[in-house]
């Protein structure tokens, strides 16, 4: 209730102000479990995904948002809290396996999941190598990914800057992935590493962005 109250203010509000342009929405299911798979170019990518949605989308979010203290700390565990988000310890040694255990969690009980493949924002606009959280998501549920591709949203809030700025911003959703025919295969690397490019060249379609075949963070480990 109280997820559906802030949707319809904070959506009614943005959407007048910044008027994002929404393609091809009816192709997420409006029932069962879905993976959304959103390219990242902002912070606020996992707040304009479930804005322009009907259906709740959950997303992972840092710790921190939940535990400040003050005015602004109190507005913002209010937001993600009521938004959906759920938050995740990025510091600890498990974090990794606690943020796929609580998707899990969403998508069996039959909800929408957002997950961004390149697992943090780019710094240059470009599509970046996709981590295969999204690929072990999808093999452990069997739940179809929905490719998604974010265009502005950098423009919207560039890096360092906290309060928005009005910029064309569009949400274009591709065709569902399904695959469910490789259940059983969730160890095998190189099957993990094939659906995660797969969801990677879907969403590089939809987006137009340049693919940069490596991970964004030099030095980082491939999955």
């Amino acid at each position: 209730m109280l997820y559906a109250v802030s949707k319809r203010v904070v959506g009614a509000v943005a959407r007048t102000i910044y008027r994002p342009t929404v393609i091809d929405a009816d192709k997420v299911p409006t029932t069962g479990p879905v993976i959304l798979a959103p390219n990242h170019l902002a912070v606020l990518d996992s707040f304009i995904v479930p804005l322009v949605l009907p259906r709740p989308v959950a997303f992972l979010a840092k710790a921190e948002y939940f535990t400040g203290t003050g005015a602004k700390g109190a507005l913002l565990k209010w937001l993600f809290t009521t938004w959906g988000a759920i938050p995740v310890d990025r510091g600890k040694g498990r974090a990794a396996k606690e943020s796929l255990e609580a998707a899990e969690k969403v998508l069996r009980a039959g909800g929408a999941f957002g997950i961004h493949p390149e697992g943090t924002r780019s710094p240059d606009g470009r599509l970046y190598r996709g981590r295969t959280g999204v690929a072990r998501l999808a093999l452990s549920t069997g739940a179809p990914v929905v490719p998604v591709a974010l265009t502005g949203t950098d423009k919207l809030q560039p890096r360092g800057k906290k309060i928005p700025r009005r910029h064309p911003v569009s949400v274009r959703f591709g065709d569902p992935l399904d695959f469910r025919r490789y259940s059983g295969l969730d160890n095998s690397l190189p099957v993990l590493r094939s659906i995660t490019d797969e969801i990677m060249y879907a969403i590089a379609e939809l987006s137009e962005q340049e693919y940069v075949d490596r991970y964004q963070r030099p030095g980082a480990a491939a999955a």
